[in-house]
């Protein structure tokens, strides 16, 4: 996993007897689960899972564990993560993305840059976080996200997380730019409700981008696109290997 993974490297990877560990460059609009099903039909995996993962709507590193290197799951969700991203002030929706439709509108402008940042340095610590209604939270085997479209709203446990580093990179009302390194089972979604509401306007997340887990970074990832020529070296288009659905 060293930054400059060439097609070569990567089928040596994946013929390994002992199993490998990918870093993926997940796009927007992918899930997880979509880059581990393209994984297994691509390059005939049969055992592969993903350590932690990314929402549909945000790109980024995803640590994916191949063969016997399964077994490593827990080490690599344990880490810390690092993102990048913006967020929107003065609106506020269901899903605390752009995933839904926006629920309600509020004046910002008299929010500073001076006022935000002092609202953000609350954040930095140990605190308790509740996992929104729109996770891949589950509740009695069933992701939440599945009660939130059908309009239910469920009594959610808060959970400790810890933000090690939070900063803003932008203010350019309505759009704040944003950096954090945060623990294990952080929302960065609910984050950004939580600073909305400390406000007094409200703030949607609009962008993330999953720039570190632990001591691996993003640039030192495969794409998609690598992991498919892969897939049609190491099985052949006349041999098995297809364009997912």
């Amino acid at each position: 996993m060293t930054a400059g993974t060439t097609d070569a490297n990567i089928q040596e990877k994946l013929a390994a007897d002992e199993g490998t560990v990918l870093l993926v460059d997940k796009p927007v609009g992918m899930t997880s689960f979509d880059v581990i099903y393209r994984l297994r039909r691509w390059c005939g995996i049969k055992r592969a899972g993903h350590a932690g993962t990314l929402d549909p709507n945000a790109s980024g590193l995803l640590i994916v564990c191949v063969g016997r290197q399964t077994k490593r799951f827990e080490e690599y969700a344990g880490l810390d993560k690092e993102y990048v991203g913006t967020f929107q002030l003065g609106i506020k929706t269901p899903s605390f993305d752009m995933e839904t439709e926006i629920s309600e509108r509020n004046d910002c402008s008299s929010v500073t840059e001076e006022r935000l940042r002092s609202v953000v340095s609350t954040f930095v610590g140990k605190q308790l976080q509740t996992p929104p209604m729109y996770s891949a939270a589950k509740y009695r085997g069933k992701p939440l996200y599945k009660y939130a479209r059908s309009g239910k709203t469920l009594e959610r446990k808060e959970k400790e997380i810890t933000v090690q580093e939070l900063s803003i990179t932008e203010f350019a009302l309505p759009v704040v730019g944003f950096r954090v390194v945060c623990s294990k089972g952080t929302y960065v979604r609910s984050l950004v409700h939580d600073i909305g509401i400390g406000l007094g306007c409200g703030a949607v997340l609009t962008s993330l981008r999953r720039t570190r887990i632990g001591p691996y970074r993003v640039e030192d990832a495969t794409t998609v696109a690598q992991l498919e020529q892969s897939g049609r070296t190491l099985l052949g288009e006349s041999n098995g290997y297809r364009i997912p659905a």
